[in-house]
């Protein structure tokens, strides 16, 4: 398969450099890949977090409450369906996270919409599910 080329790369690089803060859990580089006005879907929150400063409010007590800390991530099977000057950036990822002082990693499906602003990529909606165990039942 060819190397991705022009905007599809950027995209690509943007979804990376997002995946390396959140893996690091450098928050301030984390939060600045989103538009403030980024929604997101997770399915461990019962709400929809409406922006960027409902999402850090919701982390900020996640790491107050329950200790939460990013111990890595890694993404997987990335694909990137371009729509002009937006992106929909779709991979897998497997994260080590620590709460209560637990350590596990998680494997979950996340779907990224970008949109080109500025001259760059940033992040204006993000959707995380839980990834089924291939050899689970069927």
């Amino acid at each position: 398969m060819a190397e991705p080329q022009g905007a599809e790369a950027e995209v690509r690089d943007a979804a990376a450099a997002l995946v390396e803060a959140f893996a690091a859990h450098d928050t301030h580089a984390y939060f600045a890949c989103f538009a403030p006005e980024a929604s997101f879907v997770f399915h461990t929150s019962p709400e929809r977090l409406p922006d960027r400063a409902a999402y850090e409010r919701l982390w900020a007590r996640w790491e107050r409450e329950d200790g939460f800390r990013v111990h890595g991530c890694t993404s997987s099977a990335a694909e990137v369906l371009m729509l002009g000057d937006a992106a929909v950036f779709v991979h897998d990822v497997d994260t080590d996270v620590e709460l209560g002082g637990v350590r596990e990693t998680v494997h979950e499906r996340e779907t990224i919409v970008f949109e080109r602003r500025d001259g760059r990529f940033v992040a204006v909606h993000e959707h995380l599910s839980p990834r089924p165990d291939p050899e689970g039942d069927s």
